[in-house]
């Protein structure tokens, strides 16, 4: 008899601590997911700042037709500068096809370049780019500051710039629309925030 207490008490002691465990284990989950979370795109400080007005460029597209960078009537324009020799630009090209097409009731999509006309035009060919607006232009990239690719620019339909950063992933892109939609600079300003309000 006293054996069976003994293990029915054991039992119990054994529960109470799986239950502390978990608890103790879904917390540091928690903090860890918390530490994790992506930042966003990341934002540089040289150039046009989220806010201001972009600088206004009317560009011949290498897939035929103009583009207009500014203000567009129900229009928000994402700029997005590749280069030909990116591997992390390739990457994401077809994000950016997805994008294009998820949101293609509010937003259009351009891509910027500069250096041999020639080769882009390859580029174009070779990945398939015809559906997209492609402007080659060394005044556009130095308008906003463009120093590390790829880096991508969030114009609303007023022509005044949302959101912008380098972009790395799916996560950094979609956070610049996040941006917009919050009605901040960006992501890692509004986490900031957050976590000192917090604390």
């Amino acid at each position: 008899m006293n054996v069976m207490v003994f293990s029915l008490a054991l039992l119990w002691v054994v529960v109470l601590f799986l239950i502390v465990a978990l608890f103790a284990l879904s917390r540091q989950i928690g903090i860890l997911f918390e530490r994790i979370t992506p930042l966003g795109a990341l934002v540089n400080d040289s150039g046009p700042k989220v806010g201001e007005p972009t600088p206004l460029f009317k560009l011949p597209s290498l897939t035929g037709g103009e583009v207009f960078v500014g203000p567009r009537a129900g229009r928000s324009t994402l700029i997005f500068f590749l280069s030909p020799t990116c591997p992390i630009c390739k990457k994401l090209l077809p994000i950016l096809r997805s994008v294009r097409q998820a949101e293609k009731e509010w937003i259009d999509v351009v891509l910027a370049s500069d250096g041999d006309v020639d080769k882009h035009k390859r580029f174009i060919q070779t990945a398939d780019l015809g559906s997209f607006p492609y402007v080659n232009s060394t005044e556009l990239g130095l308008a906003y500051r463009v120093s590390r690719l790829p880096f991508a620019v969030l114009l609303d339909e007023k022509g005044i710039i949302r959101s912008k950063g380098l972009i790395n992933s799916r996560e950094q892109l979609e956070s610049l629309f996040n941006a917009k939609e919050l009605g901040v600079e960006s992501i890692q300003g509004y986490l900031d925030g957050y976590a000192a309000a917090r604390s």
